[in-house]
């Protein structure tokens, strides 16, 4: 693929990539945006590169989460560095932004889903959201279909747990 291909399909992409972004980042935009960032700079400079064993937007989805991974350990580290440096001192703020979204059923959705175990969620984010198969999701999380599948299905029969103990609330309030 050259330069000018690759650009076009990172362009083609960037939607569904900041999406993936930030489902990885567990919707913190400006960290969202400073993976893809990374990404495209890894990308664009060689340092990550397609070798057609997969769809370029299954490998891309993999590449941008290796590069949240690397990213939380960044931080991680530094965090940890710092606090043996300022013992005691108090931690910084996190500074989450505000969500994308903020209907109401968005809103109770997004409450709902960050309730599940990150590998659910993240599963369900690549087959529902990025309208991937259960394999492609396998692929860009680097698990067996098998695991894949299970997590697909255990997030869905818990994510519809919560959406009915909710409406159940909700009904109540009324």
């Amino acid at each position: 693929m050259d330069d000018t291909d690759l650009q076009r399909e990172l362009e083609r992409l960037h939607a569904a990539s900041f999406g993936w972004a930030l489902s990885c980042c567990r919707q913190r935009k400006e960290e969202a945006e400073d993976v893809l960032h990374i990404a495209y700079v890894k990308v664009l400079e060689g340092r990550a590169r397609f070798e057609g064993r997969s769809s370029f937007r299954t490998w891309f989805f993999g590449v941008i989460r290796r590069t949240t991974l690397e990213q939380n350990h960044r931080r991680w580290l530094r965090e940890t560095l710092l606090r043996r440096w300022f013992a005691g001192q108090p931690r910084p703020s996190s500074g989450l932004a505000e969500p994308v979204e903020t209907s109401a059923a968005s809103t109770l959705l997004r409450g709902v889903l960050s309730q599940l175990p990150e590998r659910q969620r993240q599963v369900l984010h690549l087959v529902f959201y990025q309208e991937l198969t259960v394999e492609e999701a396998a692929g860009i999380l680097g698990v067996s279909v098998g695991t894949a599948r299970t997590h697909f299905d255990r997030g869905k029969r818990r994510l519809r747990q919560l959406l009915a103990i909710e409406e159940v609330v909700s009904v109540r309030r009324s």
